[in-house]
């Protein structure tokens, strides 16, 4: 079919056309940062022929060279048959208007903190200059801490991850943006190599899949560091290792951020004590709490 697209399409239109039924027809799954077929493959054929992400509609009746052809059905091609996250095909993951470089060492970015953060998480911190030191958990890419770094500018950030292979990537991201005055790496399980050392801000989007998702999840999803998804058998293995250790990282004021996905009531009939704050994301309320330190001796 790829010999005979080579030959019988012309122009973007054709290209985007025969990407969506391709990609409908193979029953791909879209959750790296596209929502449907169309919006995926116009994203790989901009991409790949080096257009404004955000200009399609000049675009579509341009004809296209032998060369681009076969450049933007090569690529769909790997989206098809390998299941392979967009992201990881064109190295590139966007968080809002912000972009970071991502390989399969790495989960691709996708939080509901990172909405949160261009908010400097008002009201509950009045003043964002007040945060000066913070902390971003289970790093990856670096994106989050990227993010607090432009939220929070009189903040010094520890970006901590259990992966050396993800802070490479994180590596990347902290220097692309010039951050490496402000931002610090560093490899450690959680809180193990920061002992001393706390924090008026802490934030983690922590692996937080349980078993039994984890045994269904689509093929694009096992092209990720499953170390970085899985979290045990109810998915909260790491939060309640973040929720029995954060306090002591705390400044007497500091507060404790943390995404765990679709695990709101399992995590709210295990800690019935603790007074959390869901805060509202694009998706609802059942994803992101919020603590303050004395919260967290409750």
């Amino acid at each position: 079919m790829i010999t005979q697209a080579q030959s019988q399409l012309h122009t973007v239109r054709d290209l985007l056309r025969f990407a969506v039924s391709r990609f409908n027809q193979a029953g791909l799954h879209f959750g790296h940062g596209s929502s449907s077929a169309y919006d995926e493959a116009a994203y790989l054929i901009l991409k790949t022929l080096h257009l404004p992400l955000d200009q399609l509609e000049p675009f579509l009746d341009a004809r296209l060279i032998d060369i681009e052809r076969q450049q933007v059905l090569n690529i769909l091609e790997r989206r098809i048959t390998g299941r392979i996250p967009a992201a990881y095909l064109t190295h590139e993951a966007w968080l809002g208007d912000y972009s970071f470089y991502v390989d399969e060492r790495v989960i691709v970015p996708r939080s509901f903190i990172a909405g949160l953060l261009q908010t400097q998480l008002s009201p509950w911190i009045t003043d964002p200059d007040t945060i000066s030191s913070a902390l971003d958990l289970c790093t990856g890419s670096g994106c989050l801490a990227i993010l607090m770094a432009h939220g929070f500018e009189n903040a010094h950030i520890d970006a901590v991850d259990i992966s050396t292979q993800a802070l490479e990537v994180a590596h990347k991201n902290v220097q692309d943006y010039g951050l490496e005055d402000r931002i610090h790496l560093i490899e450690s399980d959680l809180f193990s190599a920061l002992a001393g050392k706390r924090y008026d801000l802490i934030i983690s989007n922590p692996p937080y899949v349980n078993a039994e998702s984890m045994a269904q999840l689509p093929q694009e999803y096992r092209h990720e560091p499953q170390n970085a998804l899985a979290s045990g058998r109810d998915g909260l293995d790491a939060t309640r290792m973040i929720l029995q250790q954060a306090a002591r990282y705390l400044t007497d004021q500091g507060w404790l951020l943390v995404e765990i996905g679709h695990n709101r009531e399992a995590l709210e009939r295990a800690y019935p004590q603790l007074p959390f704050t869901w805060l509202e994301t694009s998706a609802g309320d059942e994803f992101v709490f919020l603590l303050r330190r004395d919260q967290l001796s409750v």
